[in-house]
């Protein structure tokens, strides 16, 4: 996001061979395409016309959407308040102008490995317990929203990744783009995983059959039932 054509244009060289680059000329623009897009990871400027970048990075940070998405501010305002208002606002970094190309992308290749580790966190914890982490808080937030829409339709067969989206107040891209940066799963995977751990707790606490436990968790049939839970945990 950057209103300067010869600065965009060297971003672009120096990134295109390893990222794959959609532009915006400014900070309202940034906004809107962040919204529709939902992008691994955003590198922005500071002074630009009609929301500059402190404006960006909070409406981004605070939207549910797109909170998740590394910010990257890249200013010539290199003075210590700029910078901590910049980072107050959630940017991830802050670079002053001009900007050492090595450093950056050491900052990008960072902040890529952080979302890696986000995503190790979630795919190995069980759904029902996150381990509390401050630097994950907000997303943390997030998939308790979803799993407290799995929870409370979790016997419904007919929920399904158009009713979860629906529920939450976001488009199915948006929650597709949000969970996969997440935890590296589409929805229905995890929707699908939700469902398996909530048949394994049901199974070891209770005295269910298989098919009472197959319905419970939003399977219309028991025999499909047992063959995924049987690849995921072994036989039920």
């Amino acid at each position: 996001v950057e209103d300067n054509p010869d600065v965009q244009a060297y971003l672009q060289a120096c990134l295109e061979g390893q990222y794959e680059i959609i532009k915006a000329g400014n900070g309202q623009e940034g906004i809107d395409k962040a919204l529709e897009i939902v992008p691994d990871l955003i590198i922005s400027d500071v002074m630009m016309p009609e929301k500059d970048g402190f404006e960006l990075c909070r409406y981004l940070k605070k939207n549910e959407r797109t909170s998740h998405i590394p910010i990257v501010l890249l200013t010539a305002r290199a003075d210590e308040a700029s910078r901590l208002e910049g980072l107050e606002g959630g940017a991830d970094a802050y670079l002053p102008k001009p900007f050492n190309q090595k450093e950056l992308f050491v900052r990008l290749k960072k902040l890529i490995e952080l979302r890696q580790r986000l995503q190790a966190r979630y795919q190995q914890a069980s759904p029902f317990s996150l381990p509390p982490e401050a630097a994950f808080s907000r997303e943390d937030d997030f998939i308790k929203k979803v799993q407290a829409q799995m929870k409370a339709h979790l016997s419904d067969e007919t929920f399904g990744v158009r009713e979860l989206a629906g529920e939450l107040a976001m488009s199915r891209s948006q929650v597709f783009k949000k969970l996969k940066a997440l935890t590296g799963q589409s929805i229905a995977q995890y929707m699908r995983n939700y469902r398996l751990h909530s048949a394994r707790q049901l199974l070891e606490n209770r005295s269910l059959s298989v098919s009472e436990v197959a319905y419970a968790v939003g399977f219309r049939d028991p025999a499909y039932f047992s063959r995924v839970f049987s690849d995921a945990f072994g036989a039920p």
